[in-house]
């Protein structure tokens, strides 16, 4: 446990903002369990994490924030970061851009800010990119998959991913459309960045492999019917819908194919709809509808001794009993790989400098992780640790948990 003494040492030495800081970490148990040696006793270097925790896709900001979680644990108890516990601090974006901007600038004056990890949101992270990289702040990306966010154009580039990327999301989905025979297919995107980001990937994917994209159709943020745009696509040609929309939107098209009998439509849907209640708004057994979702990691098709660990570990916090039950597993295993390299990089570093770690996380030779063993995972060009062979296709069960259908 933490002793008496370091707790009293390490509370004198901070400044007032810190304090508050270190009394809320202990008040969270972010420090639990753990025995810290003298040279221990410096002040918590910080995390932060801005992430929708309210809106739309709450689940996958619980699932970033539970994968930050455990991850700050084990580095805290094997030491911390250069001798620093390290200490977490979440603020909610609400899926709004402009909230999100002013995250990022309240980071950016924290003293001893290591790295922000962001949220599900592409459109949020993408107006976040000016003020990132204003501050010279890391980001380290466990969701967002807006192709973008990663070539963005900066020079240097503050963004590290570990997640989908739209440009490579595009072939695999338009790869399970082909398995499944389709040769026409609807596209039905959400009128933001992210979906206009798969509207290119989508497009070059289906032109090199050979199929038909019958029309593209839109759907905004909050919208709350499309039976109009159904009907329209119930007429068509069409073999089955490509589906780019977070939870609520995503709901409001399965209830309208439902309303129009129309569920014998394949839907092969990119995974915004698993960040959110999907489940929860759909006015149907998720079992009866014919529905693949993309996915980079579940805990039993990732059956690494790494995942395992990490499994065992989120039961033993969170209270999972069945391994298909975790929400938004992606988002806990992403987030985790993200924050165990970049200690990998702090300590190579022997640095918080945000040119140095960036520096030490391009050049990470190698990491056994929860999602896979990463070799190279970054460069100085290439900021994605994740490609089109790391996705594969799940579906869902009576109970509406997550499940493989189509392994990678």
């Amino acid at each position: 446990m933490v002793t008496i003494r370091y707790t009293v040492r390490l509370f004198v030495k901070l400044s007032a903002f810190m304090r508050l800081v270190f009394l809320i970490s202990i008040s969270l148990g972010l420090f639990p369990n753990v025995t810290y040696a003298d040279e221990l006793s410096k002040e918590p270097v910080i995390i932060g994490i801005d992430a929708d925790f309210s809106a739309v896709a709450i689940d996958g900001g619980i699932a970033i924030r539970r994968g930050t979680e455990l991850a700050v644990e084990m580095i805290n108890q094997s030491g911390g970061l250069l001798g620093h516990p390290l200490v977490i601090i979440a603020k909610d974006h609400r899926g709004n851009p402009a909230r999100g901007i002013h995250n990022i600038n309240t980071f950016a004056t924290i003293d001893n800010l290591v790295a922000v990890l962001g949220g599900v949101h592409t459109p949020v992270a993408l107006a976040e990119l000016d003020t990132i990289h204003e501050n010279n702040l890391l980001y380290l990306g466990p969701w967002a998959a807006g192709t973008p966010l990663v070539d963005n154009g900066f020079s240097p580039n503050n963004v590290f991913r570990v997640s989908l990327r739209d440009a490579e999301a595009g072939k695999v989905l338009i790869d399970h459309a082909k398995k499944r025979g389709l040769k026409r297919v609807t596209l039905v995107l959400e009128r933001t960045g992210w979906g206009r980001s798969n509207e290119a990937s989508l497009t070059q994917a289906a032109r090199d492999a050979g199929l038909f994209i019958d029309a593209i159709h839109w759907i905004n943020w909050q919208q709350k019917s499309f039976e109009d745009t159904l009907k329209i696509i119930q007429a068509s040609d069409t073999d089955g819908i490509i589906l780019v929309a977070n939870a609520p939107e995503g709901a409001v098209v399965v209830n309208g194919m439902v309303t129009l009998d129309m569920l014998s439509v394949p839907i092969i849907s990119h995974w915004g709809i698993a960040s959110g209640n999907f489940i929860e708004r759909i006015a149907v057994k998720p079992d009866n509808l014919d529905i693949a979702v993309l996915q980079t990691f579940h805990f039993e098709h990732n059956d690494t001794s790494q995942a395992k660990m990490l499994f065992e570990a989120y039961k033993a916090k969170y209270g999972a009993t069945d391994i298909n039950s975790v929400p938004a597993a992606v988002g806990v295993a992403h987030a985790y790989d993200l924050v165990q390299m970049l200690a990998i990089a702090v300590k190579s570093a022997n640095s918080f400098d945000t040119n140095n770690v960036r520096t030490a996380l391009e050049n990470i030779a190698s990491y056994h992780g929860v999602v896979k063993h990463y070799e190279q995972p970054f460069s100085a060009s290439q900021r994605d640790a994740l490609l089109s062979h790391d996705y594969f296709m799940a579906s869902f069960d009576a109970s509406g948990n997550i499940i493989v259908t189509e392994p990678n």
